[in-house]
């Protein structure tokens, strides 16, 4: 049953195919006003193309003094900079001290003390609390150590990287705030 079902279909698709030429063709009757139409735009004169615009050339600019390749895979690549080895090193095994964790310049110099023959400085921390050290103690993130305590000001030396994976000795002072 399901094949003949499919074979009509077929069947009528088949008809409807053969006879829409023979039915469009007895559409057309009279063509004159298309021909009219033509013949009308056929005697126009025809208008001049404009010419195509002239291409200018390529002028290529070169940079003065510019040999990189800007497509070279090995300006990608990082430029390794010698380490230059100055002598000083850091004691990483040390335990750091209190005032070790805070940025120097988040510490201030509040006052100086006199104990046991020793000049006490008093340094306020960011959280409001003051400590007390004394020269050979170390201060700051940059391993600052206090060189010497004077009424006025906290006088370190730190052990900052040089830039080339080595370190340097850096003097510092911390003054006394107002």
């Amino acid at each position: 049953m399901c094949n003949i079902n499919r074979f009509q279909r077929v069947l009528r698709l088949s008809v409807v195919a053969l006879m829409s030429p023979v039915v469009l063709v007895g559409c057309i009757k009279d063509t004159s006003d298309l021909d009219v139409y033509f013949e009308h735009h056929r005697a126009k004169q025809a208008r001049e193309i404009e010419p195509i615009p002239e291409v200018k050339p390529y002028l290529r600019y070169v940079y003065p003094e510019n040999d990189k390749d800007p497509f070279d895979v090995s300006m990608l690549a990082p430029n390794e900079v010698p380490v230059v080895d100055t002598g000083i090193s850091v004691d990483t095994t040390r335990v750091k001290e209190f005032l070790e964790g805070f940025p120097l310049d988040s510490l201030r110099m509040v006052g100086t003390v006199q104990k046991d023959n020793h000049l006490w400085a008093l340094i306020k921390i960011p959280d409001g609390g003051v400590q007390s050290v004394k020269k050979g103690n170390y201060l700051g993130q940059n391993y600052g150590k206090i060189r010497a305590v004077l009424e006025g000001e906290i006088q370190l030396s730190e052990t900052v990287s040089n830039g080339l994976g080595s370190y340097k000795e850096r003097e510092n002072k911390l003054l006394l705030a107002q």
